[in-house]
């Protein structure tokens, strides 16, 4: 049986995934609440395997380990990491204190591919966009979920979550409205 591969990450409306340095949105463009929270700690209730790309590795990997009380971290981050987490790299060479995470070097295609195989659980990947482009391309995601903030960042806004992909038609599967202002939508994506 192959693992189902879910590509997870954040979005303003006008599709960027962070901002830049001169914004001052604050973590979730300032727009977390209780069901947001409540939900994203949900997703983490069953096992799967964390995929992740070196610089979200790195960047999410600074914060679990900056010294920060894990009290004060949100509950879903505590449990994203103690997932198990592979992460695809041909530069990293340890896994900066993330307490169950390997690295693999080589073909990011083949990777997935044999990850899908060979895991007993479903596979999650957060942000990582070019990865994730190239599972796309690949036809290795099978859900691609996005979740949509209530803000335009047009001025601000960094990495289009999509600039990078190809042309893809979208079945929308999931959707549901949190804190009465954040979209949640899980799409089966499939090449055009």
């Amino acid at each position: 049986m192959t693992a189902l591969y879910t590509w997870d990450v954040f979005s303003t409306l006008d599709g960027y995934g962070s901002f830049g340095e001169e914004a001052d949105w604050g973590g979730y463009w300032g727009k977390q609440g209780p069901e947001l929270l409540a939900r994203r700690a949900a997703l983490f209730d069953t096992p799967q395997r964390m995929v992740y790309g070196a610089t979200t590795f790195r960047e999410m990997a600074q914060i679990m380990s900056s010294g920060i009380n894990p009290h004060a971290l949100d509950e879903w981050n505590v449990r994203t990491m103690r997932s198990p987490a592979t992460v695809i790299s041909s530069t990293l060479a340890d896994t900066l204190g993330w307490p169950d995470a390997t690295i693999a070097g080589g073909d990011a295609v083949e990777i997935v591919r044999r990850l899908k195989e060979e895991s007993d659980v479903p596979l999650r990947s957060q942000a990582s966009l070019s990865l994730n482009w190239a599972m796309m391309a690949a036809g290795l995601v099978d859900r691609v979920q996005v979740t949509i903030f209530p803000v335009i960042s047009g001025r601000t806004g960094t990495s289009p979550i999509f600039g990078g992909a190809g042309d893809f038609d979208l079945e929308l599967l999931e959707s549901r409205t949190l804190d009465g202002h954040t979209q949640e939508l899980v799409y089966r994506p499939t090449a055009h």
